[in-house]
């Protein structure tokens, strides 16, 4: 069948989803479609595209009277076999007549607990409980979303990493001692699809080799497919402080110079320890502190969101984007049903750490998070994202930062400005600085 024979064959609205490579790939077969239909049909776009990319389209597809949307997919095997989480974008009216199928392809979780419905047969889609998917925005909201989702994927990912290195090179832990406590942590707070799995992986024998468990056979270098790195470099453009999100980009990176790493092993040496505390209590610590880290990290995600909306002019229901990213999705976890409960007590929540119920668990969580970033700098094993986590904790907490000195460096080696603690905000003042006493030079209008 030509691609002509199969658009003439679909009832018109016509609907055609893509999934191809992102880039080049979209707009060539994009293109071939629209040449071929007629204002009013639909060409979505489920793959894993650039948002900015997804709002050149919309308006390029808009004037010739087609709908462009950008829907965010995820949910891997599993997604497809029982329903992904879909995030689209994209124009009210294409929504709408995508809503139905939308909703009954989509993963479902039950109504009161959030957890996600599984169906008996594979490719039969769930009957009942909410589906997880909902309209995100216009244009390039829903890639958007996606595109987060991703990079709080990486967070997740980088955190349980961490927490499984921690219990083998500090507690000796074999892997299947090590699934059996995610496999514990699954059935409580941390209950996640990521903890899940991590507890089947540390499990499973090497198929080359039974008396081997293949974790410890796969190569230490992790690959990436982009969305984290584009996470990043947005929220370094905006002006956002994510740098949890960031770090487990960066740990991709690291794990990627392994020559330059087994070299660096022969002769940078780090501290000699031996931890002979409780092996329970570091446990539950490693616990504490991965579950303190992830809530940092979401809530870098949900403020990248945030200034997002204000950027691009959308409106994002952040208590509907945690609750379609419980069922379906990479990063689908009970977490989730907490984010939601906590935009639904307060729409216009500024961080994540302020709620009531994850100020709380932390308040309470923190000295163990302390407990695990200082033992792991003394046993000089690599935990970046514990380390960064936090660090922007204490930073966001912090009412004052040291950005004084480096205000006042700015001026004095290029007069940039500054403003001053007992003067209105607004009012920016340069010194001569090798000469102080001259008196200060008010300047107008934004400092620099």
């Amino acid at each position: 069948m030509t691609l002509e024979q199969l658009v003439q064959a679909i009832k018109r609205p016509r609907q055609v989803v893509i999934l191809v490579k992102a880039g080049a790939a979209v707009d060539t077969i994009a293109g071939q479609l629209a040449a071929l239909m007629e204002p009013g049909d639909i060409i979505i776009d489920g793959g894993n595209s650039q948002w900015t990319d997804t709002i050149r389209r919309e308006k390029e597809y808009a004037v010739r009277g087609i709908n462009f949307v950008g829907s965010g997919v995820s949910g891997g095997e599993e997604g497809a076999r029982f329903g992904p989480s879909l995030m689209p974008g994209g124009s009210t009216a294409a929504w709408a007549s995508l809503k139905p199928i939308w909703e009954a392809i989509a993963a479902k979780v039950d109504e009161t607990t959030g957890q996600p419905l599984m169906g008996a047969v594979p490719g039969k889609p769930v009957t009942g409980g909410v589906p997880c998917t909902a309209y995100i925005g216009p244009d390039g909201a829903g890639h958007y979303v996606k595109m987060v989702h991703n990079g709080i994927e990486y967070g997740d990912m980088q955190l349980i990493s961490e927490s499984y290195w921690l219990m083998k090179l500090l507690l000796g832990l074999k892997p299947p001692e090590m699934s059996a406590v995610f496999s514990e942590w699954n059935q409580g707070d941390l209950n996640s699809y990521l903890i899940e799995i991590t507890a089947d992986i540390l499990q499973q024998k090497d198929p080359a080799n039974p008396r081997k468990y293949l974790v410890d056979v796969i190569l230490d270098t992790a690959g990436q497919k982009g969305t984290g790195k584009w996470t990043s470099v947005n929220a370094l453009d905006m002006g956002v402080p994510a740098p949890s999100i960031a770090q487990a980009v960066f740990a991709r990176f690291m794990s990627a110079e392994k020559e330059k790493r087994v070299e660096a092993n022969r002769q940078l040496k780090g501290p000699k320890f031996t931890y002979r505390g409780s092996k329970k209590g570091l446990i539950e610590a490693i616990r504490d502190a991965l579950y303190c880290s992830k809530i940092c990290s979401y809530a870098q995600g949900f403020n990248l969101m945030q200034k997002a909306q204000e950027e691009y002019h959308w409106k994002l229901n952040f208590g509907e984007i945690a609750m379609i990213w419980r069922g379906g999705c990479i990063i689908r976890a009970g977490f989730l049903q907490k984010i939601k409960e906590a935009f639904d007590r307060n729409p216009n929540l500024s961080n994540l750490l302020l709620d009531p119920f994850f100020k709380a668990k932390i308040l309470k969580a923190q000295p163990n998070w302390r407990k695990v970033v200082s033992l792991a700098a003394q046993a000089g094993v690599p935990c970046p994202q514990f380390m960064s986590a936090l660090s922007y904790y204490d930073s966001y907490r912090s009412a004052s930062l040291p950005a004084n000195l480096i205000q006042g460096q700015r001026d004095f080696f290029g007069a940039h400005t500054f403003e001053r603690t007992d003067q209105p905000r607004g009012n920016f003042y340069h010194v001569d600085w090798p000469e102080a006493k001259r008196p200060m030079v008010m300047t107008a209008g934004a400092g620099k």
